[in-house]
């Protein structure tokens, strides 16, 4: 991971997408993220990046709606880590330690860091 990349978002109607800027083609774009589709937009200025997604995110729920679809990505709370033996005998000693399951050591975990993004941002080296 390129520690030095700075991602910027953009939330509208409880959507948010990932922006990024070409310098080659002076545009600001962006994409839609947790929906089941490729939805992108662009635009020259931040106003018009805006109003892009606006139109994108309006024209995708008539869209879905007209299809009979949900708009948003499903997600089944499930999902696989893959990380090292050391590291999973070290969170597993740490779950032992609490008295709780590896299983709900990690959600519990994961629910601290969403609600913490600053944590997100210092461990990934991103700029906000």
């Amino acid at each position: 991971m390129d520690k030095s990349k700075m991602v910027n978002s953009l939330s509208y109607d409880g959507f948010t997408a990932n922006i990024h800027y070409s310098a080659a083609d002076e545009i600001f774009f962006g994409k839609l993220i947790g929906v089941n589709d490729l939805i992108t937009f662009e635009g020259t200025s931040v106003e018009e990046l805006k109003q892009g997604m606006k139109e994108a995110v309006d024209d995708y729920i008539e869209t879905c709606k007209a299809l009979g679809k949900s708009p948003e990505k499903p997600y089944k709370g499930v999902f696989n880590v893959r990380i090292s033996s050391d590291l999973h005998k070290k969170i597993a000693l740490l779950a032992s330690q609490y008295d709780v399951t590896l299983n709900d050591f990690v959600k519990s975990v994961l629910q601290y860091a969403s609600s913490h993004q600053e944590l997100g941002n210092e461990v990934f080296g991103l700029k906000r």
